[in-house]
């Protein structure tokens, strides 16, 4: 870039995509300031740190890219560009180091918390002359490249007309943290093509008999498969009073929505034993004395929890089947029905967003050129495992590349 005036950038949202872009702007040499409409930035990251600080994971290249399902051309090329690698180097360049957990996702040492990483990050910032304006809402466009904000506690109101612009405003899950969605009008009035937002990474909702629920009430089952629409995922899951929460029922939420969107129940089967072959399953089966329920059995042949029993009665035949063969087949296939999916705030993540053919490959809008998009913003989605981090942050990356070839294009 030229030593004369800098290229001046806004960055519109103050989440993992848009605070990396504004660090990838600043260091290339750009004036950049970031909107955001919380008083402070970082909230949706800070609250997902909780559960678990999980950054990225250490999956190879191929298989990664595959996560983002659809979207895997594109992705596989923002990866390239930014991939888990650059994130361990990027977080220990702030002080933060990481390490590989066993599952293969990556996590900052135990003494890191998020708040540790955010405000390092912060300090980055400040010290790259990143001015970062908070409380500013995004209410939409103005002419000459220019945009418009209101003061969420005076009220007033603000245009700016930057060179460039990066939108980074997040989905539509989690509003209390900013991620609200409410950016959706502003863009389809201003021609830009949006998919309608749908739950992901969510629990799934199954019709349990008032029974089941108060026996039951929360309780985990762990290492079991579930599938659906031929995927199967292994992890643990949790029975919840109004149906299904864990990794594996987040991982399947694109199948069950493919399926309900079809008018009637979705169906999951869940296998109780993956670890056990067929036909030592079968063989352990067989070993039930007469006279010995098959509740205790479960329990003591299979090491099956208390709740099993009553989830068994609960989704299979109204007779429970004498069988071992029969019962071997229930405990691998039990079907369960579930009825819909928990509410779009309670998801993790959203489906929908700005429709991929509203982009160009620089992720720059094709109605409206010099504006970019990053994050969840976009129609994608991906499982949890550090593959919603990793996207967020490789867009952000990718976005502000499109916007510093821009600046080039502009100096010559």
């Amino acid at each position: 870039m030229q030593d004369s005036a800098p290229f001046v950038v806004a960055v519109v949202g103050g989440g993992p995509a848009g605070l990396l872009a504004a660090q990838r702007l600043a260091e290339a040499g750009c004036q950049v300031d970031l909107y955001e409409a919380q008083a402070t930035v970082g909230r949706k990251f800070l609250v997902a740190g909780h559960g678990g600080f999980n950054l990225s994971n250490a999956e190879d290249a191929a298989p990664f890219a595959a996560r983002y399902a659809a979207r895997q051309p594109e992705f596989t090329r923002y990866l390239a560009h930014f991939s888990p690698t650059d994130l361990r180097t990027w977080a220990a360049d702030l002080g933060i180091v990481t390490f590989v957990g066993t599952s293969g996702r990556i996590f900052p040492l135990p003494e890191h918390k998020p708040t540790h990483l955010l405000r390092a990050w912060l300090e980055r910032l400040r010290e790259l002359n990143v001015t970062i304006h908070t409380r500013q809402r995004w209410l939409g466009f103005a002419p000459e490249n220019g945009l418009r904000f209101r003061h969420e506690t005076t009220g007033q109101e603000l245009t700016v007309r930057p060179q460039a612009t990066l939108l980074a405003l997040g989905g539509a899950s989690w509003a209390k943290t900013g991620s609200d969605g409410r950016w959706q009008p502003e863009l389809e009035r201003a021609g830009v093509p949006v998919v309608p937002f749908a739950p992901s990474n969510c629990g799934a909702e199954v019709a349990w008999s008032a029974f089941f629920r108060a026996k039951v009430g929360r309780q985990p089952l762990k290492n079991v498969a579930l599938s659906c629409a031929g995927v199967s995922v292994r992890g643990e899951v949790l029975l919840t009073d109004y149906g299904l929460e864990g990794t594996p029922v987040y991982a399947l939420t694109p199948q069950l929505r493919a399926a309900l969107a079809t008018g009637g129940p979705a169906r999951l089967h869940l296998h109780l034993k993956p670890d056990l072959p067929p036909a030592q399953l079968l063989e352990k089966l067989r070993r039930r004395r007469a006279g010995k329920s098959w509740a205790s059995f479960l329990g003591e042949a299979l090491r099956l929890p208390p709740p099993v029993p009553t989830l068994l009665r609960e989704l299979g035949p109204s007779v429970f089947p004498a069988d071992a063969a029969a019962v071997a087949e229930l405990l691998s296939h039990l079907p369960i029905p579930v009825r819909g999916l928990r509410p779009l705030d309670e998801a993790i993540s959203t489906a929908g967003g700005v429709a991929w053919d509203a982009v160009d490959e620089h992720l720059m809008l094709r109605a409206r050129p010099g504006t970019f998009v990053a994050g969840e913003m976009l129609d994608w989605e991906a499982p949890t495992g550090g593959y919603l981090l990793q996207g967020c942050l490789s867009t952000g990356a990718w976005a502000a590349r499109g916007i510093l070839r821009m600046s080039e294009l502009a100096n010559e």
